[in-house]
């Protein structure tokens, strides 16, 4: 049964692919937005820089890698839950998250593999030239530990925003309405392109705990370049490690409670 399962999971990803990309031009004319839309965010970075040669201690390049390294592990993150987790509230207000319940599949697993976000080709395409630049021109000695940490950490923070985004989707179970919580999400999110340091210590310690997006960008870059990072000092590396595994299995126990309290469509 279990195999079956995970044959047909590609056959709802190439179904979704097929869908998304059936007017080709239409979707590629959005990927160039997106490209230009961030390109002028890291536009505004470099205009602060040339007046301000630093930004919290961070040079051009290291922010060109801190910009890249955000943009990337949120896009993969997001594809696998945005889009789907955010419509997760139209399911439950309209009563057919209910078919979901009875599909051999459990609901997260059908949500994500047959709504997988390729939209987000644009960010990717965006960020890992840029992030290639970065990499070269950071001054920085490059070793393997420092190599596989640098991946290890992109993935830990992929985990960490799908696993955010996943307990903000699933709240609908409880609530109904969910989505409101996603603009107090982005809003802390556009923070994280830039250096922990530079913000009031009451919002670090929120970008670390309670909504601990530095975990998915200034944390482990400033730890792979050797950045002081308020609050966690020398645990900034272990931290941005374990952020991703730990906060999946917060959002795994969370879904899980979410639908313990699911009502269905009759309330």
């Amino acid at each position: 049964m279990i195999l079956h399962h995970l044959r047909v999971l590609p056959l709802l990803v190439r179904m979704h692919v097929r869908s998304q990309m059936e007017y080709r031009g239409a979707f590629w004319l959005d990927r160039l937005a997106q490209i230009l839309s961030y390109g002028s965010v890291f536009a505004t970075i470099g205009i602060l820089l040339a007046r301000f040669d630093t930004l919290g201690g961070w040079r051009w390049p290291e922010l060109a890698l801190l910009f890249s390294f955000q943009l990337l592990s949120y896009s993969l993150g997001a594809a696998m839950s945005f889009t789907q987790l955010r419509d997760l509230e139209e399911l439950v207000r309209l009563g057919t998250y209910d078919t979901l319940l009875v599909k051999p599949f459990s609901p997260w697993t059908y949500l994500i593999f047959s709504g997988l976000n390729i939209g987000y080709a644009g960010h990717i395409l965006l960020a890992v030239p840029l992030m290639g630049w970065a990499v070269l021109s950071v001054d920085f000695a490059w070793t393997i530990p420092s190599a596989l940490f640098f991946i290890a950490t992109i993935l830990s923070a992929t985990l960490l925003t799908a696993a955010i985004i996943t307990m903000i989707g699933a709240t609908a179970l409880i609530w109904v309405r969910s989505n409101h919580l996603f603009s107090i999400f982005f809003g802390f999110w556009e923070l994280t392109r830039y250096p922990l340091n530079i913000f009031p210590g009451a919002i670090q310690v929120v970008l670390i705990t309670a909504v601990p997006l530095a975990l998915t960008s200034s944390v482990p870059v400033g730890a792979l370049l050797g950045k002081p990072i308020p609050l966690l000092g020398d645990w900034a590396g272990a931290v941005a490690l374990a952020a991703g595994p730990i906060w999946v299995l917060l959002a795994m126990a969370y879904w899980h409670y979410a639908n313990s309290r699911y009502q269905g469509a009759g309330g």
